[in-house]
């Protein structure tokens, strides 16, 4: 509470959090702004028909629930940055330019995924709008109209993407993942004030909303433990001696989180598990018959309602599985180990070289497990609480409150990191 007050009482950090609070009061605005002939009762029904589409509802920011023209959110942003992080295996130059160019290289990585934005949105935006028509959800519109609508929800990607870059120059926290999370805490009244009115009517017990809280409560206390969670390797620096002068000899610590590769895994999952559905939407092309057996073969194997074992097992292997890949792209051991020569640091009582490296990929194999049994189990805590329950209606989205506790984290990190910085300055 003492550190709240000192931040109103600082202007300059006032008015950050200020600039930041209006640009998330316009992208809450822009989110209810829906494209034309939008049918919101087929809508609501085709959301919550599937978990997979209340997923990119998410990270749509709440956009989608309204079909607003920023429906796809910073989707289409996401999966830009993952793509480029993907070629930098595949290309030596890009990963020269992310690694090694230092902040002029990120920035032009940065600007790279940007570009690839706007083909990403426009594809995403022509697929799920024709998606929504075979379901009945919007009209069946021309192609001047679908031009139209095509254009204006890859334009609300961009404008969103811009208020992320916004929000993150004012360093309180990741704009893109701000935005995310003001979606997700926006509906957080509609679904206290459901759960009020299942009570007051008799459809919801006590104790089944008792169960419901606490399970909230033990997830965000493990998303917390898990997150702030790293393992401490210990580097030592040998000694040098340059002129009359002798240097290093310091020692310090190498930190590897235990989940270091975030939400990325389970929206890996999530795009091999939709990708079945838009087969069997793309298949009505060729052959109706064909389309009504594979929508068939879908729906009974990848719904969470109907085949909800199978499809949190399937689940909950992808996640584990793409936290072992994305760790892989992101973390790289021998280059850590080169690095390290190069500073003169060494691991205690191992050699550097090849040494350190298996050193290292030993331990970061053991804490990706972790990592990824975690990341698992909270990709399909929403079936395990419709389990335990047994109400279709009652489920704590794992997922939601992994990225509200990871941004709150995260942001409350920087602006600590502000108020430090800001006491140095007094003495």
């Amino acid at each position: 509470m003492r550190k709240i007050i000192q931040i109103f009482k600082i202007k300059e950090l006032r008015n950050k959090i200020l600039v930041v609070a209006f640009l998330l009061v316009c992208f809450r605005i822009l989110a209810v702004i829906p494209i034309p002939g939008v049918d919101a009762g087929k809508l609501n029904e085709f959301l919550s028909s599937s978990q997979l589409f209340g997923f990119l509802s998410l990270f749509s920011g709440g956009g989608l629930e309204t079909l607003s023209f920023v429906m796809l959110g910073v989707a289409p942003y996401i999966t830009a940055t993952i793509i480029m992080q993907l070629l930098t295996m595949i290309f030596p130059r890009m990963k020269e330019i992310y690694y090694e160019e230092g902040a002029a290289g990120r920035a032009k990585f940065n600007r790279y995924s940007r570009y690839l934005t706007v083909p990403l949105a426009a594809l995403q935006a022509y697929g799920f709008l024709n998606l929504l028509a075979s379901q009945g959800v919007i009209e069946t519109f021309g192609w001047f109209e679908i031009l139209r609508n095509v254009s204006l929800i890859s334009a609300g990607s961009m404008i969103l993407v811009w208020l992320g870059e916004l929000i993150t120059e004012q360093k309180i926290g990741n704009g893109i993942s701000l935005i995310i999370f003001s979606g997700i805490v926006s509906g957080l009244p509609s679904i206290v004030q459901q759960l009020y009115f299942d009570y007051q009517t008799g459809t919801m017990e006590i104790d089944k909303i008792m169960v419901f809280i606490v399970i909230g409560l033990i997830v965000i206390a493990g998303v917390v433990f898990i997150q702030e969670g790293e393992r401490k390797i210990p580097i030592a620096y040998a000694k040098q001696v340059r002129g009359m002068k002798m240097y290093g000899g310091a020692s310090s610590y190498l930190p590897i989180k235990v989940n270091s590769a975030g939400v990325i895994p389970i929206i890996f999952a999530i795009s091999i598990l939709l990708f079945p559905q838009f087969i069997a939407q793309i298949s009505g092309v060729f052959s109706e018959s064909l389309s009504l057996k594979l929508n068939e073969w879908v729906t009974r194997l990848f719904n969470s309602q109907n085949n909800p074992y199978f499809y949190s097992s399937f689940y909950f292997f992808l996640v584990v599985i793409f936290t072992y890949f994305y760790t892989a792209v992101t973390f790289d051991p021998k280059e850590i180990s080169k690095n390290l020569q190069r500073a003169g640091g060494f691991i205690a009582g191992i050699r550097p070289g090849e040494s350190t490296t298996s050193a290292l990929s030993k331990i970061i194999s053991r804490l990706t497990f972790s990592g990824a049994i975690f990341l698992g189990l909270i990709a399909i805590l929403p079936n395990i609480t419709q389990i335990i329950t047994g109400i279709q209606a009652l489920t704590l989205g794992g997922t939601a409150l992994l990225i509200v506790v990871s941004v709150a984290l995260e942001s409350m990190k920087q602006i600590n990191s502000q108020l430090v910085m800001r006491e140095y300055e007094g003495i």
